[in-house]
Formats: C-alpha cells, sequence, structure tokens
C-alpha cells in the first residue's frame, strides 16, 4: 500500500521546552487519520512541521516519498484549512476557489472546468456565483474544502475544521466530511480535541499527550482496548476506581484478579497486566457496562449498591448519575432505551453489576517526586 505521508522520529523544541517529542506514523493513501488530544498537547505544532511552517529539530517528514527538509509551505504537496476557514469575503464562490489555480497560472479554461466539477464533488453545483456571505456555516466548511482540493494536495491538513460550528451542524458535517473525504480519495490528517470528531470519521486515530503519541490505533480499539490510564480516560467517558490487589484466580482459560476498592467492594477483573497480590491499580468502567438490577441468576457479576443522585436526561444517551454509599463518589451509569427503569428516581437505592471482562485496569502510576 502506498504511503502519503510518513513522519519518523520527529522532535520539536522551543528553547527547553519540547512541544513534539519523537513521533512517528505513516498515513496510507487514501485514508482519514486523525490526531486527538487535549489543547497544549502538541497537535497543532506537528501539523505545522507537516505542512512547513516550522522545522523540525530533528526527525524526518516524507510526502509521497519525498524528504520535505528545507521545503517551504506554498512547494509541498499539502494544503492546510484552519478552524477560521480563511475565504475572502470580497470574492464569489468561484473566485475563492480558483484562487489558488490563477496563482499556479493555470489556463482561465481549465479554472472553469475544475471549479465546476470541484464543486459538484462537495455537493455545491451552481454555486459559482454566490458571495461568501449567503452561504451556511457548513457550506462555508465545503468551499474552504473545495479550494484546497481543487490544487490536488497529496495530503489535506485539516486544525480543528469545525470547531467554530454549533453543535448540531457540527454533527452533520462530522458525516458529511467522511463521506466527502470517502468520495474524493484524498488523504486527510485532521487534528482536534473533539474525541466524538476523530472516532466517527477515521481509520485510524493517534491520541496525543505532553508532545507524545500514547496509542495509534482503530476508533474501535482504542475505546475498547486502551493501552495507557490516559487514553482510558480522554476517549469516551470513563468511571474511575482506585483499588488494591487482594488475590489472582489463576484459572487456565483467563487471568483474574480479585480487588477491593476504598468503599469495601469486592469485585474481579480480568488482567490485562501482570498484578500481584498488594498491588494498586486504577479500575475503569463504561457507563454503558454497568447493568442495573442484574438478574439474580448471573453468578460472574460483580454486585454492589448505588444511591441514584440524579437522573441526566439526554435522549438515548441519557444517564444515572449515582453515589456509593458511605462514599463522595460519584458514577454514571447508561440508561437502555427501553424505558424499562422510568420509575426510578433520585434517592433510590438499587443493586448494580457489571462483567469482569469489561473492567479495563492498570497498574498505578506511582507519583514522581
Amino acid at each position: 500500500m502506498h504511503t502519503d505521508l510518513s513522519v519518523v522520529n520527529v522532535i520539536k523544541k522551543f528553547q527547553d521546552f519540547t512541544a513534539v517529542d519523537s513521533v512517528s506514523f505513516d498515513v496510507e493513501k487514501g485514508k482519514f487519520f486523525s490526531i486527538l488530544g487535549p489543547s497544549g498537547c502538541g497537535k497543532t505544532t506537528l501539523l505545522r512541521m507537516i505542512s512547513g511552517f516550522f522545522e523540525p529539530s530533528s526527525g524526518t517528514i516524507e510526502i509521497n516519498g519525498k524528504n520535505m527538509a528545507g521545503i517551504p509551505p506554498n512547494k509541498r504537496p499539502v494544503n492546510l484549512i484552519f478552524q477560521n476557514l480563511a475565504l475572502f469575503p470580497m470574492m464569489n464562490v468561484a473566485e475563492n476557489i480558483a484562487f489558488g489555480l490563477e496563482r499556479q497560472k493555470e489556463k482561465r479554461s481549465v479554472i472553469k472546468t475544475k471549479t465546476g466539477e470541484i464543486l459538484e464533488r462537495v455537493g455545491l453545483p451552481g454555486f459559482e456565483n454566490k458571495k461568501v456571505d449567503q452561504l451556511s456555516g457548513g457550506q462555508r466548511q465545503r468551499v474552504a474544502i473545495a479550494r484546497s482540493l481543487v490544487l490536488e494536495p497529496a495530503v489535506l491538513l485539516l486544525d480543528e475544521p469545525l470547531g467554530a460550528l454549533d453543535l448540531k451542524l457540527r454533527e452533520q458535517m462530522k458525516i458529511e466530511l467522511k463521506i466527502l473525504q470517502t468520495q474524493v480519495g484524498t488523504t486527510f490528517v485532521y487534528i482536534t480535541h473533539d474525541q466524538s470528531e476523530a472516532l466517527v470519521m477515521s481509520d485510524h486515530v493517534a491520541v496525543m499527550n505532553k508532545g507524545k503519541f500514547e496509542q495509534v490505533d482503530t476508533p474501535r480499539n482504542l475505546y475498547a482496548k486502551p493501552l495507557t490510564p490516559f487514553v482510558a480516560r480522554f476517549v469516551g467517558e470513563n468511571n474511575q476506581w482506585s483499588a488494591r490487589v487482594t488475590g489472582l484466580d489463576h484459572n487456565p482459560d483467563r487471568q483474574t484478579a480479585l480487588i477491593r476498592t476504598p468503599e469495601g467492594n469486592a469485585f474481579k477483573t480480568i488482567m490485562r497486566d501482570r498484578l500481584e497480590p498488594g498491588d494498586e491499580i486504577d479500575l475503569f468502567l463504561r457507563p454503558e457496562s454497568i447493568v442495573l438490577e442484574p438478574d439474580s441468576s448471573i453468578e460472574t457479576l460483580n454486585r454492589f449498591t448505588i444511591i441514584v443522585k440524579s437522573i441526566l436526561f439526554d435522549g438515548a444517551n441519557s444517564r444515572i448519575l449515582a453515589q456509593l454509599p458511605e462514599s463522595e463518589r460519584e458514577i454514571q451509569i447508561s440508561l437502555p432505551q427501553t424505558r424499562q427503569f422510568d420509575y426510578i428516581q433520585p434517592g433510590d437505592r438499587i443493586e448494580a453489576g457489571w462483567s469482569p471482562e469489561s473492567g479495563i485496569s492498570f497498574l498505578r502510576e506511582k507519583a514522581i517526586l
């Protein structure tokens, strides 16, 4: 498979501060690759190195198999779309899209043909003469993408492009962007702090933290099989417990740890790391992994009592905010869409349970003094 972008051991330092620390990854041709992380983690710095606005302190960046060292932004086969889109308000749609082609001294007939074709591809046929201020937020987004794609870049770089849109339009544009990327077949490298954007649209996602990649994986694996506590916390919602390993169950089929929480709950969880009695662990449990009022015949479930604090209604994403007895710890539990628990009220004491397979545990990270 052809690789459009290859980043090898890239480091970027600003005096004593290391913004990007030994990052390596490849993006295959035609793939949607996202870099997900909190503000300040280094993802925009990395994007600016790929686009040529920053030079790496060390490491190599190759696009289409060619080393980009010393090649300025306007000579690289990439295009960069920012959150503010940077459309020219005094130009109509066709003039905005044609801007780059005119700078390349393309023939007028070629420009007209390419502009019409790219508007068709982004779902805006006949919009050539529209003014920018006549467009909706989503239409402006597509014009900005069309202006970049018309130059036929090997890689399209997108830096938080949906951040300025309202929530409903952002949800709509996530789907549109993925469909558009699939249709045009251009390689997208997408920067975001919004996990939902990354998970919905991407073929692969890199989770970035403090200048490093914590995990590069498919969206499904990032959610179901996080490799670090940071990924478990950052991707999706999670309830977190601290616990101590009290024993081990050496079943031939699976290694199970017996653990006890500070609240006194005794649980079993499948071991992903090698654990020993006395080890301190962090246990992560998805809200949808917790079952309310579980069937008493299911012997394998971990069972515990919760006190309902409030119902967080959000349609299909409705949840219970609950508290553990004799504890300040709060947890969230997804409500099934069957409405079988509509009778639950704040203050109710309810039994809950979870399967040992659902727990994601990590050896506690010791504080560095």
